[in-house]
């Protein structure tokens, strides 16, 4: 999610595999051409594997790493879990593939003003603030 304009890039796969997190790289660069792409990211496997990595780089993506054990300070884990409130909690779909989408959907649907607000950057403290100015987010 881009965190000035919630401008959200979705690449639903079966997976969470370096592979599947590559694929995600090439459609945020492809989203974002010509722009400096940072991405906040906890390190999960897929996120650290050397592939990944080296894609990243060969993108011209920079990968900011969250401090272990504080995923929770990324604001899409906000975002998913209200998704997952409304749409995964309490029900039993009929396939995993409508979940997905109905997931998707859910969050697609969002104004990019209520995924910002629901992802907590518009809170007072949000610890991202002085990153946002607009004299930090700029094409490269």
């Amino acid at each position: 999610m881009n965190l000035r304009t919630g401008h959200r890039v979705f690449v639903p796969r079966e997976r969470q595999r370096a592979g599947d997190f590559q694929a995600f790289l090439r459609a945020v660069r492809s989203a974002y051409r010509g722009w400096h792409v940072a991405l906040l990211l906890d390190e999960d496997p897929s996120h650290t594997a050397k592939g990944s990595v080296g894609l990243a780089e060969q993108l011209g993506i920079e990968l900011l790493w969250l401090p272990k054990r504080l995923p929770k300070l990324n604001p899409m884990d906000t975002l998913w879990g209200q998704g997952k409130d409304v749409i995964c909690a309490d029900h039993q779909y009929e396939s995993l593939e409508e979940q997905v989408n109905r997931f998707i959907g859910y969050l697609r649907g969002l104004t990019p003003r209520e995924a910002l607000q629901t992802a907590g950057i518009h809170a007072k403290g949000f610890w991202l603030r002085s990153a946002l100015r607009k004299d930090f987010c700029r094409p490269a």
